[in-house]
Order: structure tokens, then sequence, then C-alpha cells
């Protein structure tokens, strides 16, 4: 499982500004942003290797070269990282070059592709880029440089504030997402990250992407200990909910869940207990897209306001 972290407040900020004067530099573009437009503004050029092909990435980093010179001073360390680290694209600054795996489902290929611009924009990356030293094979500092990329291309392919304001108009819904996806053109998986930190500011809200709840739809590596492939919180709720065991959260999913392999799966409002030992109401709401299933769990209100109301009543 892949829990959401977040970034320091001066690390995100920094990353905001860089982000801010690119979309200025593309005249306030509308949604979805063309990301060929960003390439040619940044001068970056575009090419693909094949990760599941051994020699085909050994010929793709042998030939990168500015004329005679060898761009990398030690290609192995590249191979050795993409092999690693299962990179799905590569950013090489001297050639301001984005490599994309083409074994890659298409669909990927937008994201990869921000994610790489996103260390292109930013200057401290450039010179922390994978090929360049043993260091950035140490997996926290590998980590770090990611989630940082990460953060700067959803500020990207979302229009940071733009929509932010159209997320907030709509309600936190499996709908909502998929029509914000369709406006900016980007997957649903990645519009439920941007979901989650829109609708959850100054909310405890969790999004899921899992697995299939039924039994019947697991593919043969489905690992019951770990079927969650992203636990998104909010930073409410990662703070008041730390303790809170992804097997807990998927096995509520289970109980509520109907249906067949893809389309709604059904809504329940669901008891989770935060770290204090006190229980709190969510609305759940999950849909599968056949391949994964996203979950949205909105916070209503501490359990102790049912009994509130129902006193109240007599």
């Amino acid at each position: 499982m892949a829990k959401n972290t977040h970034l320091k407040q001066k690390t995100a900020a920094d990353i905001d500004r860089h982000i801010e004067r690119l979309l200025k530099d593309l005249g306030e573009p509308e949604p979805p942003l063309d990301l060929k437009s960003v390439r040619e503004l940044l001068k970056l050029d575009r090419g693909y290797y094949s990760a599941q092909d051994p020699g085909l990435l050994q010929e793709t980093v042998h030939k990168l070269r500015v004329g005679t010179k060898q761009v990398l001073l030690r290609p192995a360390l590249l191979v050795e990282a993409v092999r690693k680290f299962d990179l799905r694209a590569l950013y090489i600054p001297d050639q301001k070059r984005i490599l994309l795996d083409k074994s890659q489902p298409e669909l990927k290929h937008r994201w990869n592709e921000a994610h790489e611009i996103g260390h292109s924009v930013l200057p401290w990356h450039e010179g922390a880029m994978l090929g360049d030293d043993d260091q950035t094979l140490i997996p926290s500092c590998h980590a770090k440089l990611e989630n940082e990329a990460n953060f700067a291309a959803a500020g990207l392919l979302f229009l940071q504030k733009r929509f932010v304001e159209e997320a907030r108009s709509l309600p936190p819904t499996i709908d909502s997402l998929k029509h914000l996806a369709k406006t900016f053109g980007n997957t649903n998986t990645s519009t439920l990250w941007r979901c989650i930190e829109a609708w959850g500011e100054d909310s405890p809200i969790l999004g899921l992407v899992t697995a299939h709840p039924d039994p019947r739809f697991h593919k043969p590596d489905f690992d019951p200990a770990n079927p969650c492939r992203h636990f998104i919180q909010s930073p409410d709720f990662a703070a008041r909910f730390s303790e809170l065991k992804e097997t807990t959260v998927f096995d509520e999913i289970v109980a509520y869940s109907s249906g067949g392999k893809g389309g709604p799966l059904g809504s329940a409002d669901v008891l989770l207990t935060d770290d204090n030992g006190d229980d709190h109401v969510f609305e759940f709401e999950s849909f599968s897209f056949h391949h994964y299933t996203l979950t949205i769990c909105i916070y209503r209100h501490p359990k102790k306001a049912l009994y509130a109301s129902a006193t109240e009543a007599f």
C-alpha cells in the first residue's frame, strides 16, 4: 500500500511558485492542458524506451550523447535505477530530454510525462537526477524527489487553483470525480488524489484505490493483507486516524458492496475509530473501473451526534 505523504509547507510553496510561473508563461491555459505546448515552451525533447527490453534500454542509455560527448558519466547507474525503482519515465537534464517507458499503458503516459516535466522545472532536482551519483539510488533520496515531482505534476495537469475552485463547486461524489477527470483530461486515479486535496483541506477525508471488493473478481496476485494500492488521506485524516488499518477500511467496503465487475458498487455510512478511540461517521461510495476500484470516504459527524439527535427527538 502507498499512503500519501504531505510535503513541508515551504517546499510545497516553492514548487507552487515554479508551476504558477510556468502556467502564466503558457498564457493561463484552459483545461485540458496540452503537454506539447509545455515541452515547446521549455524546449524539452521526448523519446521512449522499454524497461521490459533490457537490450533496448541499454541501447537508449548508450545513445544519450551530445555530439560525441557522453551525457552520463556513469550510464550503468541509470540502468540500475530503472530496474531498482521500476521507473516508468526518466528526465535527462543535460539533453533536456524526457524518456517514457513505452511498455506502460498509454493512459499513464500523460502523468508520467508531467512528472518528468516537474523534475525539469525544479532547479534543485537537476544536480540529483538519476545516473549522476550513488546518492540517487538511496530509497529515501529517491522518494523525496519523486514526491516533489508528483506535487509539481499535479499542479501542472490540474492547473493549480483552477481545479480546486471547480472541485469545491461540486459535491464530493464519484460522479463529480469522473466529470473533473474528463474536463482536465486526466485519469480517474490521479483525479482522486487531487479531489481529496481539494475536498479535504479542512476535513478528515479518505480516498482509496483498491482491488475489487468481491472475491469473485480478485486477480491471482490479490493479497488480502494488502488490498489497497493507494490510501489517500487529507492532512486532518492522517493526523486523527493514523492508527487505522487499511484492511479495516477495505473490509467495510466489502460489507456494503454489491453489483457486477464494473460500475457503481454502492454506498453506506461507516463508523471509523480515531486515535483517541472515538467513533466517527463517514459516507463511503465505491465505483469499479474493472481494473481497480475507487472509494471516496467523506466525513459526516461524530457518532455521539446520533445519540444527541435521538435525545432531542424525545
